[in-house]
C-alpha cells in the first residue's frame, strides 16, 4: 500500500535546495555525517588496537604518535573514541527503532479509536514513564546482567511512550481535518485512514522526535556505561571512558576532554539536524521562526 501525503507536495529538488540553504540542517548534517563516517571507518581501521594494553605508554599527553593521548592502560584514546562512536550509535539507533516501531502504532491506534482504548494506552504510557531508562536498566541488569543489549532494551522501553505521545498528539490534530471527513464519507475505515492519511501527515513530527531521541539515546548509553550498566570492557564506550578519567582529571585531563567533546559534538549535531528537518518539512515551523 502506498502512503499518500495530503499536505502540498514539493519535488525533491526543491527540498534539497531548502536543505542546503538551511544553516541548522547543513551544520547538523555535516556533524552527524562525520560522526557516522568515523563509526563506519572504525569497523575496518583504527590507529591502534583498542583491546591491546601497553602499560609503558600509559597516560601519554597528545602527540603526533597519539593525537588524543593515551589512557591509564596505554590505549590510544582516538582509537577508543572511534570504536565508542559505533557502539553509542548502534545502541541509540536500535533503541530509537524499538521506541518508534512500538510507540507510533500505539499512539496512532489510541488517536483513531479514542474512548477506553485511548485511555488504556495513555495510562500504560504513564506507567512506563514512571521508570526512567536508568532505573529500567538497573532492574534488567539485576535479572540478566550488564551489557549493551540490556542497555538497548532499557532505552528502547523508555522511548516507547515518548513516540506514542507524539504520534497520538499529531494524529489527534489530523483527524478533524476536512480530508479525513471526506475519507470517512467515502467508506474508508479507521485503519486505512490512519495508514493513508494520518501517518504521512505526522511524519515530520516523528522525524524530528527521532533525532531528539537519538541524541538522548547516546546520552543515555553514555550514562549507563558510566555507571557500569552499558557496554562492557574491553569494548570502549564514551561513558566508560569518562568514568575511567574521573580520578585522573589533573594528571591526564585529555582522558575526559576528548570523550566529553565527542558526546557534546554528536548530540549538538543531531539536535541541529532535527531543527533543520523541522524547518524544511514543516511550513508552520518556518513561519513561527
Amino acid at each position: 500500500m502506498t502512503l499518500r501525503f495530503d499536505i502540498p507536495e514539493e519535488n525533491f529538488a526543491d527540498i534539497l535546495v531548502k536543505a542546503f540553504t538551511n544553516r541548522s540542517f547543513l551544520a547538523g548534517f555535516v556533524i552527524t555525517a562525520l560522526v557516522a563516517a568515523v563509526a563506519i571507518v572504525s569497523f575496518f581501521w583504527t590507529p591502534f588496537d583498542v583491546t591491546k594494553l601497553i602499560i609503558a605508554d600509559k597516560t601519554q599527553a597528545p602527540s603526533p604518535a597519539h593525537w588524543f593521548g593515551t589512557d591509564h592502560f596505554g590505549r590510544d584514546i582516538l582509537s577508543m573514541i572511534m570504536v565508542g562512536a559505533r557502539n553509542s550509535i548502534a545502541v541509540a539507533l536500535v533503541a530509537v527503532g524499538i521506541g518508534m516501531g512500538i510507540g507510533v502504532p500505539l499512539g496512532a491506534f489510541a488517536a483513531a479509536r479514542g474512548g477506553i482504548a485511548d485511555e488504556a494506552v495513555m495510562r500504560l504510557n504513564d506507567l512506563v514513564f514512571a521508570f526512567p531508562a536508568l532505573l529500567s536498566a538497573i532492574m534488567i541488569t539485576a535479572i540478566f546482567g550488564p551489557g549493551a543489549l540490556n542497555a538497548i532494551i532499557a532505552i528502547g522501553i523508555f522511548n516507547i511512550p515518548v513516540f506514542a505521545r507524539v504520534a497520538r498528539a499529531g494524529a489527534l490534530a489530523i483527524w478533524p481535518r476536512d480530508f479525513i471527513l471526506a475519507a470517512r464519507a467515502a467508506g474508508k475505515g479507521k485503519t486505512l485512514i490512519t495508514l493513508e492519511h494520518v501517518l504521512p501527515n505526522i511524519v515530520t513530527l516523528l522525524l524530528v522526535q527521532g533525532t531528539i531521541q537519538f541524541a538522548l539515546g547516546i546520552l543515555a548509553e553514555a550514562g549507563l556505561s558510566y555507571v557500569g550498566l552499558g557496554t562492557q570492557p574491553p569494548m570502549p564506550s564514551w561513558g566508560r571512558m569518562l568514568f575511567d578519567a574521573q580520578t585522573r582529571m589533573v594528571a591526564a585531563p585529555w582522558m575526559a576532554i576528548f570523550p566529553g567533546m565527542a558526546i557534546v559534538v554528536t548530540v549538538l549535531g543531531l539536535n541541529l539536524l532535527g531543527d533543520g528537518i523541522a524547518d524544511i518539512l514543516d511550513p508552520r515551523s518556518r513561519r513561527q521562526r
